[in-house]
């Protein structure tokens, strides 16, 4: 695709980067993320318990007698006018960054376990091509990489990757090369504007991005960019409009759009955003209650006619005979507040799908069998068949971008890169119970062990060099298993 081809200009007439822009923003056919609203949900000190317009602090009334009245705000009583004194006492502010804890659970069950890749190549080309491309996500890290990847995306609801050569000689994927490739992450977290521009068909035909770039001088320039499958193009805002940046258009030699585009509808907290505005308030609330009311109050009828002095031990009232003091309590109000925080969180932790793996919540659990882990983590893997649904094809589109390279980078291998079928494979996070698995492998081979002694020195690593130690076990099992027929005798 060519960027004149959005272009309304008739022959002759010059280009109007305004409308190609235009153009190429309204494809999105959704509105951008509202990510200042993500932001201050992920932020607890931008909840709405810190709002002191929705949340302000109280005013208490000083009487006129009371020490503090002098340095007070004062208000004149209009029918009396008595002045009256008024301090703001600031209310209790409680914030919980459960929206930061449901990402981070999600993220962690999805991409918890690195992801397998799944091939069968049939020659040493293939071999060759795997060898490459698992070489380019070893150099990207990329276990931590589809961790920030699945952090910005349920966070922002988008996110894209772009992969890009670096001109270095290496030979680091398996052959000589004369680049590397790299990958950058664009996110609305980040700041980008992000506008994938689809075909009939439902085909990414463009990509583009609105990014701002600040100076040393705290200047800040806008500037819009596109790939496409022919060209890449980055133009610069100014006063008058859009204009070409010196040097662009490049042309795209991979002959496909190096981005890889994923979202959802939603960020993973949407649905109990407003569980969590009100657990905030109640905890808030009963805080405020606690700093009244938790210290013990007495109740005097009667009257009073001494009292004993602060810090005294073995304290009394003095009263006379119609007087009588008792302590005030709470009768259900603290048992219904702790029934509505518990719902709440039960709630929150059901809707979003999110496991309560908190301390408190697994101490009293004990040993459990696989089958059993299994079906305590079920609902958070159902929330990964879902989100698979967008990394599924996600990960796949960045695998076949990989391939491309490869065949661009070593010609040789284009045929086998292109041929070569690979499928990455989503594992959900999940503790195993190893002797469990063991055992049923052992009952399937008939009660044999399934492993070799030597690769089971391998899998302990309980030694820094396992396989001195495993020459070492058969030195010692072998002179044990000797024996002499003619053994000494004592003298």
């Amino acid at each position: 695709m060519k960027i004149e081809d959005l272009s309304q200009a008739k022959d002759g007439e010059q280009i109007s980067y305004v409308s190609v822009i235009k153009q190429l923003k309204s494809k999105r056919f959704i509105e951008l993320p509202d990510i200042t609203k993500a932001k201050d949900q992920l932020d607890p000190m931008s909840h709405d318990v810190f709002n002191k317009v929705k949340r302000p602090d109280k005013k208490v009334r000083i009487d006129p007698d009371d020490p503090e009245f002098a340095s007070t705000d004062k208000v004149i009583n209009v029918t009396g006018g008595e002045q009256v004194g008024f301090r703001m006492e600031p209310v209790a502010r409680i914030a919980l960054s459960l929206q930061k804890l449901i990402v981070k659970r999600a993220v962690s069950f999805i991409f918890g376990r690195e992801v397998e890749l799944d091939a069968n190549p049939n020659n040493e080309q293939e071999k060759a091509v795997m060898t490459a491309i698992k070489r380019i996500l070893y150099d990207i890290k990329d276990k931590s990489f589809n961790r920030r990847l699945a952090r910005h995306l349920f966070s922002s609801t988008e996110v894209a990757e772009l992969w890009y050569p670096v001109e270095k000689d290496n030979t680091a994927y398996g052959f000589k090369s004369k680049v590397k490739l790299r990958c950058a992450i664009f996110s609305p977290l980040l700041g980008d504007a992000l506008y994938p521009y689809f075909d009939e068909s439902g085909d990414m035909v463009a990509f583009s991005r609105e990014f701002t770039v600040s100076n040393d001088a705290g200047l800040s320039k806008s500037y819009f960019e596109t790939y496409t499958d022919e060209f890449h193009y980055i133009w610069e805002q100014g006063s008058e409009g859009y204009s070409m940046v010196e040097g662009y258009p490049i042309a795209n030699t991979l002959k496909k759009i190096p981005i890889v585009f994923g979202r959802q509808a939603d960020t993973e907290w949407a649905d109990v955003q407003i569980l969590i505005e009100r657990l905030e308030k109640l905890l808030s609330n009963f805080a405020d209650t606690n700093d009244y009311h938790a210290s013990p109050k007495i109740f005097v009828k009667g009257q009073i006619t001494g009292f004993s002095k602060k810090g005294e031990t073995g304290a009394i009232l003095e009263g006379d005979e119609n007087s009588e003091a008792t302590y005030l309590s709470w009768q259900n109000a603290p048992e219904a507040v702790k029934l509505e925080i518990d719902t709440l969180l039960r709630m929150t932790h059901t809707l979003t799908q999110t496991p309560d793996i908190s301390f408190d919540s697994v101490k009293g659990i004990g040993a459990v069998s696989g089958i059993a882990l299994k079906l305590l983590f079920m609902d958070a893997h159902l929330k990964v068949a879902d989100h698979q649904e967008v990394f599924d094809e996600y990960l796949q589109r960045r695998i076949n971008i990989l391939k491309a390279y490869v065949g661009k980078m070593n010609t040789s291998l284009e045929k086998a890169a292109d041929s070569l079928i690979i499928e990455p494979v989503i594992t959900p996070y999940i503790i195993t119970d190893e002797a469990a698995e063991i055992k049923i492998w052992q009952d399937a081979n008939g009660g044999n062990p399934v492993m070799s002694q030597k690769a089971s020195f391998q899998k302990a690593a309980m030694t820094s060099d396992p396989e001195k130690d495993y020459e070492q076990y058969i030195e010692e099992s072998n002179s044990r298993n000797t024996f002499s027929l003619f053994e000494p005798t004592q003298a």
